[in-house]
């Protein structure tokens, strides 16, 4: 649904079934209102997506005859998973056609899911190329450390440690599953002894195959927010190197390195950027999808026919979603930047009228 939501664009159409409430007029004049199913294609005008219920809302103006509905007429349909919708674009450039078939693409699954805990408190995410998505969130009070309360706090700590381990073997697959982070500022062995032992008691084979799959990380909070501190510890980079999520963490990585040692080589803004590209130096491209979603067309066509530059010249195209945490990091840069082949001069600005960019010469090394 994140990927529908990323094709789907204003002045775009649609086609989809969704339910009217039409008046009617008796003979005695007296009207009346029915919810009627009916199917419509409407031209769009905005998009929303709501991600915890999985579902687009699209509203637009009515573009085919219907017996319920006017030409011109507005409706909002909900577009949901397992409903079919048809889209229709005046043009499908390369990043949509990219995106569709990555949508197809049955190999994308989530491999990365992070467990965040501190006492009484746990957060279990998923984490794909497009978003990071809370599944679950554990609250339970656990007594403070006092004379006389030993069993009771021990019972309450094995409770919320069952429930972690409950609803992890309830909300993650294992079998697609190549990292699973544990972070807390002080339970993670506690919680990886725990596992260990209920996968000897109930001998549990997924538990049992899946300790080599869980990395340990020191982190200061439980909370979501501490997900940045997770996915910069370089023990965890080193073990995302084999998840689909690796390859944008390591890029935004490499980037705000390369603006700290080397900022001649790490441009960021569409201007810098694109003259960058004009010059054949752009090596690793970093842009966030919803430059895409521009409600100015000439500005989506404008990042577009950058991406496609830098392709054609042989540069790596990362398009970070805006929902994840490395998107997030990207924003801060305009949403776009590029870790450069070789240095250049930063571009300035001569003539503040017409905007003309002038280059200064370096001899690249």
């Amino acid at each position: 649904m994140w990927q529908v939501y990323n094709l789907l664009s204003e002045r775009d159409s649609v086609t989809a079934s969704t339910i009217r409430k039409v008046l009617t007029e008796s003979e005695t004049r007296s009207s009346s209102s029915n919810r009627v199913r009916t199917t419509l294609t409407i031209q769009i005008e905005t998009v929303d997506f709501d991600a915890q219920a999985c579902v687009i809302r699209v509203k637009g103006r009515n573009i085919q005859e219907n017996p319920y509905v006017k030409i011109g007429a507005y409706h909002a349909i909900d577009l949901e998973t397992n409903r079919e919708v048809s889209l229709f674009k005046l043009c499908w450039d390369s990043i949509s056609i990219e995106r569709l078939k990555c949508a197809c693409d049955p190999a994308q699954t989530v491999d990365l899911a992070v467990v965040q805990m501190q006492e009484g408190l746990a957060n279990i995410c998923l984490i794909t190329k497009s978003m990071t998505s809370l599944k679950t969130r554990i609250e339970i009070k656990i007594p403070q450390k006092q004379k006389g309360n030993t069993a009771q706090r021990e019972n309450a700590l094995k409770k919320f440690y069952k429930n972690i381990v409950d609803d992890v073997l309830k909300h993650l697959n294992f079998e697609a599953l190549r990292v699973l982070i544990i972070g807390s500022p002080d339970f993670v062995d506690q919680l990886y002894e725990y596992l260990c032992e209920t996968a000897m008691k109930t001998k549990s084979q997924i538990l049992h195959d899946a300790k080599r799959k869980f990395v340990p990380c020191k982190i200061s909070t439980g909370f979501k927010r501490s997900l940045k501190e997770i996915l910069q510890d370089p023990a965890v980079l080193s073990k995302l190197s084999d998840t689909k999520v690796g390859a944008e963490v390591h890029s935004i990585k490499s980037f705000n390195q390369m603006l700290s040692t080397d900022p001649s080589r790490a441009f960021y803004g569409y201007k810098h950027v694109s003259v960058a590209a004009e010059a054949l130096a752009v090596d690793t491209l970093l842009v966030t999808d919803n430059l895409f979603r521009s409600k100015d067309i000439s500005e989506r066509r404008r990042y577009v026919s950058l991406v496609d530059s830098v392709r054609s010249s042989g540069g790596k195209i990362r398009i970070f979603s805006s929902m994840h945490f490395s998107g997030e990091e990207l924003a801060k840069f305009t949403g776009i930047a590029a870790i450069l082949r070789f240095p250049m001069a930063e571009p300035k600005e001569e003539d503040e009228d017409n905007k003309e960019v002038v280059l200064e010469k370096v001899a690249p090394i």
